[in-house]
């Protein structure tokens, strides 16, 4: 884990949006490297504030070393789980997968249960936080859409995720449109959780099992010449790193290899045709992109950004120096509810400063956070270019 690499230059300090506003957690170098000298496999793990870490990956972002302080921090976390009893906050959200499709077949009773003061309490009394609102389920799923038949050249397996699968298969159904009007053959593989709900609550057995199943599906599709596209920069960044990397998953560098972040592919695929852009209509918006820490970490640079500069009348400012502060399920945990509002409200502030009139960001668990705190509408840049290529939400 390269921790002996580490100069203790402490920018991955100065770089961790968690440190900054929790006295409670020493900071990636303390919680990383400094530690792990002292850790040893034969004693119990006693540092409870390893878990106070979001896994933003900041740190790694800004080390000059190399090191992975995150990875460190987050084989801590693992050790520290089996040694200590889960809380039952822990345990839900190891589990979002089975609990989000339970929600869905149940989308209008589970939507009225979690919305309602009774609900919330019940929530709270098991350390779950409340203070911004929980997406609604949808009833029908990723995996209800219809399937379709194509023989074009180009053939694409999307791992659409949970936040679309359970929440918002509406902008599903906008990516395999917009891919479609690319000329592509969109297929939907069978696919589970990514693994990162369980990873970061301490879960790494069911992470590896959904990891594994993962694997053996996309890996039928790319051998069948398809490349694999992911919309949700922390499922991309669990593809592409995290099977690879703590999960050690075999076969996970044929995914990595073949994987490709939404955005990213369309750019490529405009580079295929001669840099012939689409014909994007004008939208009239003033959009503040906020950029999440997960597609910073995957160094793919800003590709969604790039599309939307070619959208006449679109202007979109660029903030990429705020943590929304959420991380997924971090923020839902109730000792984490201050810190994640914290950070929320500085990235709030960031946005509102710019004037705009919405807000653009490429991870459901930031457009959660960041409408929750600002009362302002999180577009997913997908409805972004579907407004400006005239493609909308096909039910059927």
């Amino acid at each position: 884990m390269k921790f002996e690499h580490c100069i203790r230059c402490t920018i991955c300090v100065e770089n961790c949006p968690v440190f900054r506003v929790n006295p409670a957690f020493p900071g990636p170098k303390q919680a990383g490297p400094d530690a792990q000298r002292f850790r040893s496999q034969r004693e119990k793990s006693v540092d409870e504030w390893v878990l106070l870490c979001s896994q933003c990956k900041r740190c790694e972002m800004s080390c000059p070393c190399g090191v992975e302080p995150a990875q460190i921090i987050l084989r801590a976390q693992q050790k520290y789980g089996l040694e200590h009893p889960h809380t039952a906050a822990h345990l839900l959200f190891a589990n979002n997968y089975y609990l989000s499709t339970l929600g869905s077949m149940t989308a209008p009773l589970a939507n009225r249960i979690v919305s309602t003061k009774i609900g919330k309490r019940i929530f709270q009394s098991m350390g779950i936080a409340t203070y911004i609102p929980f997406p609604k389920f949808s009833f029908k799923t990723m995996r209800a859409q219809k399937k379709t038949r194509s023989r074009e050249a180009r053939k694409v397996a999307f791992f659409y995720g949970c936040f679309i699968n359970f929440y918002r298969p509406d902008i599903g159904r906008k990516i395999i449109r917009l891919l479609q009007s690319f000329q592509v053959d969109v297929v939907l593989p069978p696919q589970w959780c990514c693994g990162l709900p369980a990873l970061g609550n301490g879960n790494l057995a069911l992470a590896q099992k959904f990891a594994a199943k993962n694997v053996a599906s996309l890996s039928n599709y790319i051998d069948a010449g398809y490349d694999v596209v992911y919309s949700c920069t922390s499922c991309g960044l669990c593809l592409l790193h995290d099977y690879q990397g703590i999960m050690d998953i075999p076969g996970a560098k044929k995914i990595a290899e073949n994987s490709y972040d939404l955005h990213e592919y369309i750019l490529k695929l405009i580079a295929e045709r001669g840099g012939a852009k689409p014909e994007f209509q004008q939208v009239s918006r003033t959009l503040a992109y906020h950029i999440p820490c997960h597609l910073r970490a995957l160094k793919i640079g800003y590709p969604a950004a790039d599309l939307m500069k070619m959208i006449p009348g679109l202007e979109c400012r660029i903030l990429d120096d705020a943590c929304c502060g959420l991380n997924g399920s971090y923020g839902f945990k109730k000792i984490n509810e201050t810190t994640a509002m914290q950070l929320g409200d500085r990235a709030v502030s960031l946005i509102k400063n710019t004037g705009a009139e919405a807000i653009v960001a490429d991870c459901g668990s930031c457009r959660m956070q960041l409408a929750g705190l600002s009362g302002m509408y999180a577009f997913d840049p997908v409805e972004i270019l579907c407004e400006s290529l005239g493609i909308r939400d096909n039910k059927k």
